[in-house]
């Protein structure tokens, strides 16, 4: 297939630039892969479409605040104007250093310095492809400490507005553990702590796992042909624990819902050629895209997602191409909100 494939119009309106005051009220487009119907519902109605003898997988990955605005300074062997440099922290590296996206890319050389308050500051250690940088952190704060003084909700740039307080709240999902993503999982967003003790009452297994979302999962594909796209990387762990729930459940005849794409990558890179999944850590390039044959997920959460889209090609390969698209379109029609912050649906 090719990415001009996953093009659809979308007015700029349904692009949802703040959450609901509900989590739980976000509207959810409920597809039937098998055939293609739709039917219209909201989030917490979620507890009657799973079966007490199902598992529902979760990723917990925290969103840390990884954007950074500093000012630029000399630093070591280097001359140049002062002036403001912004930073998007992707993760720290085994050497202590880490790898991070900066803006003016052109003005962030090796050796020069991002200063942050009086009490911290990074040095640019060396510049890598893809607008990556490798820094490293020079002044009195580490990088956990500077993150928590200075930093900032990482909201992808089609939220059109700055980061507000409430969005270190809703811009994470209310069973994150650990931190790592530098955006949220989102379809996990929709979720509160009292649904999900509704899914458990009735029976149904909860299993987490760790996917730490990078940048990338913005950008678009940007070659036609998709097997000539280089996926990004990003971390995972799933445990013993997890896997075991996993594949009980599934053996005994329980359905498997992965919440969001990041679940579906991790869960499909661990799973054997029967669909049980094997524990361990390690970094997945999964690139999923139709025609495509799962092993591991019988169900799937997610949110509606961007053009041209790694994740709107998983969603394609997983409920079928037309009536994916086919369901974009109705969607739109029926103004859904989009994005992040936007409505969900549920592949079945």
């Amino acid at each position: 297939m090719h990415s001009s494939d996953f093009e659809y119009d979308l007015p700029p309106a349904l692009i949802a630039q703040h959450p609901l005051p509900d989590r739980a009220a976000s509207r959810l487009l409920v597809l039937e892969r098998s055939n293609g119907v739709i039917r219209h519902a909201r989030f917490r109605d979620i507890v009657e479409l799973v079966a007490p003898e199902d598992v529902l997988v979760l990723n917990v990955s925290r969103v840390i605040p990884a954007r950074l605005h500093g000012t630029r300074g000399p630093g070591s062997g280097t001359r140049g104007p002062s002036g403001a440099a912004e930073l998007l922290l992707v993760r720290e590296l085994p050497d202590g250093t880490w790898l991070a996206l900066g803006h003016p890319g052109g003005k962030l050389k090796p050796g020069r310095t991002v200063r942050f308050g009086n009490d911290s500051a990074v040095e640019v250690v060396e510049v890598l492809g893809g607008g990556l940088r490798r820094i490293k952190f020079v002044g009195a704060l580490d990088a956990p400490a500077t993150l928590a003084r200075y930093g900032e909700v990482p909201l992808p740039p089609y939220i059109r507005r700055p980061p507000r307080p409430e969005d270190r709240d809703r811009y994470q999902t209310v069973y994150a553990a650990h931190d790592g993503s530098v955006a949220a999982p989102t379809a996990g967003l929709h979720f509160t702590s009292e649904l999900l003790e509704r899914v458990r009452a009735r029976g149904t297994a909860v299993a987490a796992l760790d996917l730490h979302v990078g940048p990338g999962t913005f950008k678009p594909v940007e070659v036609d042909d998709l097997a000539d796209h280089v996926m990004h990387a990003e971390a995972y762990a799933v445990s013993e624990d997890a896997a075991a729930t996993v594949n009980e459940r599934r053996q005994a005849g329980g359905r498997l819902w992965a919440v969001g794409t990041t679940v579906v990558r991790t869960l499909e890179s661990c799973a054997a050629a029967d669909g049980s999944i094997r524990p361990g850590a390690g970094e997945t390039q999964a690139f999923i895209y139709p025609p495509y044959t799962f092993r591991a997920v019988d169900r799937l959460l997610t949110n509606f997602h961007l053009p041209r889209s790694t994740l709107l090609m998983l969603v394609c390969a997983f409920g079928g191409y037309e009536h994916v698209m086919g369901a974009y379109r109705e969607a739109i029609a029926e103004g859904y909100r989009f994005y992040s912050y936007g409505d969900a649906m549920a592949v079945t």
